[in-house]
């Protein structure tokens, strides 16, 4: 299948956008051992570090979040592909002497059975490495188990949040039940309109027709376990798609949540901020207030034509985290 994409060789393409990468934003982050992207100015080594790993083609995530008050590092695979055992091992040795190492891991077999691969590998070589895992996809159901549930894109938020407590100097275990407390309360669901192909051979990641949609659709195109439906308006699709996530995380009147609508690639910000305003509106009415919020391509999937819509619920502390200062290229906060 012929693309009409700005690539050179398919199979470069992840060393190609890293390097491209890594000299756009050269003062604040930098490639190392090929797929192992790093602060340009590491913190201090009392700190405890925060890693993460997953494939490319979803940019900016992840490696779009490394930097101040977010990530130490992100290791990346190929192409909607994790990374290897080793290489997520090779970062891990990294930062041996720090504080810890906290290692954030999206439900995805291979990231799962890569992330265990390597963390089993670094305590064979006294490396003590801390795992969180999020599975906030809501699609296969709100009390569906765990193993079921997909990670999305409430992984840069919990980033946020635990890279702005590592930031202040907390300790492991505080960061680590500060980042589960927002995980237990958070929810993530995907809309697609038109899906993504995949850069490398040109495949289409699914299908849908031009006047369907489908809630629930996963980041690679999987099914959201309802199948496509027709396409409906800008307010409806928020206002079910909100009503799920605040059922989901059990939020009621007087909370205060952090709402995001993650661009899936080709979706405009003028269809974000619509449906934003709509989920705000929404959530409004039912006494909830959007303490904290973002429209922005975070999580994307090539060309897919869709959003993510994230809900996590706030304290006191979990919003000043969010609040609190950073400086990664795709997160900057002052």
């Amino acid at each position: 299948m012929v693309m009409k994409k700005f690539i050179n060789d398919p199979m470069n393409l992840t060393t190609e956008l890293l390097q491209g990468y890594t000299m756009c934003y050269s003062d604040k982050v930098k490639l190392v051992a090929e797929k192992i992207v790093v602060r340009a100015t590491p913190k201090s080594k009392d700190k405890v570090a925060i890693l993460t790993l997953g494939g490319a083609g979803h940019e900016p995530a992840l490696s779009g979040f490394v930097g101040e008050g977010m990530l130490d590092a992100s290791v990346v695979g190929d192409i909607f592909a994790a990374p290897g055992g080793p290489k997520v091992l090779e970062a891990l040795r990294m930062f041996k002497d720090y504080a810890g190492i906290i290692l954030v891991v999206l439900n995805h077999a291979g990231d799962v059975m890569n992330a265990n691969m390597a963390c089993m590998l670094a305590d064979r070589e006294g490396i003590k490495v801390h795992r969180i895992l999020t599975a906030e996809d809501i699609a296969p159901g709100i009390n569906a188990p765990v193993e079921e549930r997909r990670g999305l894109g409430g992984c840069v938020p919990l980033i946020k949040i635990m890279g702005a407590a590592a930031e202040q100097g907390k300790s492991v275990a505080d960061i680590m039940a500060i980042g589960e407390r927002f995980n237990q309360k958070m929810a993530t669901l995907a809309v697609t309109l038109k899906v993504a192909s995949h850069p490398q051979g040109g495949q289409y990641l699914g299908e849908l027709a031009d006047d369907q949609m489908e809630i629930g659709m996963g980041q690679h195109g999987e099914g959201g376990g309802n199948g496509p439906e027709p396409m409906q308006s800008a307010d409806a699709i928020a206002e079910t798609m909100v009503k799920k996530l605040a059922a989901a995380i059990g939020v009621k009147s007087g909370d205060r949540v952090f709402l995001i609508i993650n661009g899936s690639g080709a979706t405009t910000l003028m269809e974000m901020f619509i449906e934003y305003r709509k989920a705000q509106e929404v959530l409004e009415a039912m006494g909830i207030t959007v303490a904290a919020g973002r429209c922005a391509e975070i999580l994307t999937v090539q060309e897919a034509a869709g959003f993510q819509m994230f809900l996590g619920l706030l304290d006191d502390e979990l919003l000043a985290l969010v609040q609190a200062p950073s400086d990664a290229p795709y997160w900057v906060t002052r």
